[in-house]
Formats: C-alpha cells, sequence, structure tokens
C-alpha cells in the first residue's frame, strides 16, 4: 500500500511562492499518474494538478502560476506555487492510485496547510 507525505506548506503574503512536496513510498512510483488537490477553508476539495506519463493538466484556476513535476529518483512530486493569492488558501493534498484521468484518484496524502495573507 502506498504512504503518502506532503511538507512545505506554510504561511506567506500575496505574490510569494511555495514549493509543496510529496514523497511516496511502499511500490514503485514511475509508473504511477500523481495528482494535488486542495480544500479551502468551508469548501470541498477540488482539484488542482495532475502529472500522468509526462502530460500535465490543471484546474483553470491556476493555469500559468502552478506547476507539477516529479522526481522518479526521488519518489517524489512537486507543485510549484508562484504568485500566490489569498484564494489559494487551503490545505493541499496529495493524490495517487488513478482512478480517471485527470480527476479521480483513490489515495491520498495527509495534506499540508497552505495560508496567503493579502
Amino acid at each position: 500500500q502506498v504512504q503518502l507525505v506532503e511538507s512545505g506548506g506554510g504561511s506567506v503574503q500575496a505574490g510569494a511562492s511555495l514549493r509543496l512536496s510529496c514523497a511516496a513510498s511502499g511500490r514503485t512510483f514511475s509508473s504511477y499518474a500523481m495528482a494535488w488537490f486542495r480544500q479551502p477553508p468551508g469548501k470541498e476539495r477540488e482539484f488542482v494538478a495532475g502529472i500522468n506519463s509526462g502530460r500535465t493538466y490543471y484546474a483553470d484556476s491556476v493555469k500559468g502560476r502552478f506547476a507539477i513535476s516529479r522526481d522518479n529518483a526521488k519518489n517524489t512530486v512537486y507543485l510549484q506555487m508562484n504568485t500566490l493569492k489569498p484564494d489559494d488558501t487551503a490545505v493541499y493534498y496529495c493524490a495517487t492510485d488513478l482512478i480517471h484521468w485527470p480527476e479521480k484518484f483513490a489515495s491520498w496524502g495527509q495534506g499540508t496547510q497552505v495560508t496567503v495573507s493579502s
């Protein structure tokens, strides 16, 4: 069974950047699709970005500001977040075990908090 551990969250001012990391363990990493989701306060969890066999896919709200990447040698997927806005405030989750590309996944990490102040 895969384990996912997110890190890199924090509190920043609007316009700043953060890079989230998700370390995977428990099986071969390179052949699996990975994604990032987020859950803003009081709202449902939503898709942010996904990566699968070199293809990437982004929610409209983050296109041009966020970038997903992976390092298979380190079993890690990243989310580079630039020009952060207060609306990006959320708990960010890493996901794998694709059900339906690009937005349905079965396995989740515990999440990391990102807070963006104006």
